[in-house]
């Protein structure tokens, strides 16, 4: 299908481009381990206090380092007007935009399976024991962040303060999205199976990445050409 190919294409020369640099994968893969090592030495957490803190604070880790990665999605078109020519290509918009989001999906989801492992020995944690569910939880909320920042990364490319701009757009559009992701992660992380409480916030998250998506791909041809 020429929609996936296109896709797929953008996602490769993206990684390609980070790879080469690794700015991006640099930059925030430092700051999710500074700032985990920071709050492990500030606060020294019992294991009481990490059940309830685990979820929260690795997402707010993840949100943080994510827009870092986010921000270059788009901006690395800028130099030689590239961003131009690829709109003008016969790339779909909304195929330039998934390519775009998967790529940036891709390395947030690198940085968080570093992070994790980082996280356990920090706090020590046993946070394979619910492996599967965790990476399910992991995927759901690392998408609700990939497609509402790359849009937004497309709607802030040209602005002077688009780092600052960026999350201050994508952080109130996240919060149903984090919560759900947090509330799932908290018991998951210290090896605890989700309960059927819990089942109603995986919903919310699952439909929450259905409709942003939908969203995202209906409305990315007016973001990127007007």
């Amino acid at each position: 299908m020429r929609f996936v190919r296109q896709a797929l294409a953008i996602a490769a020369k993206d990684l390609r481009a980070e790879m080469r640099t690794k700015e991006a994968w640099n930059a925030s893969l430092a700051f999710a381990l500074v700032i985990l090592l920071l709050f492990s030495f500030a606060f020294e957490p019992t294991a009481e206090q990490t059940r309830e803190i685990a979820g929260g604070l690795l997402w707010l880790v993840f949100a943080f380092a994510g827009a870092l990665i986010l921000n270059r999605s788009f901006a690395r078109e800028l130099p030689n007007d590239c961003l131009d020519a690829l709109v003008a290509s016969p790339v779909a918009p909304a195929a330039l935009y998934l390519g775009k989001a998967l790529a940036s999906f891709l390395l947030l989801t690198a940085v968080e399976l570093v992070a994790l492992p980082v996280f356990g020995v920090f706090y020590n944690v046993r946070w394979t024991a619910q492996f599967w569910p965790l990476m399910l939880v992991l995927v759901l909320g690392t998408w609700a962040l990939t497609v509402i920042g790359t849009i937004f990364s497309a709607l802030t490319v040209n602005l002077r303060l688009r780092e600052l701009m960026l999350p201050t757009l994508v952080y109130p559009l996240l919060v149903p999205g984090l919560m759900a992701a947090m509330q799932l992660m908290t018991p998951l992380v210290v090896g605890q199976p989700l309960g059927p409480e819990l089942y109603d916030w995986l919903k919310l998250l699952a439909g929450f990445d259905i409709i942003f998506t939908a969203l995202s791909l209906a409305l990315v041809e007016t973001v990127l050409v007007g």
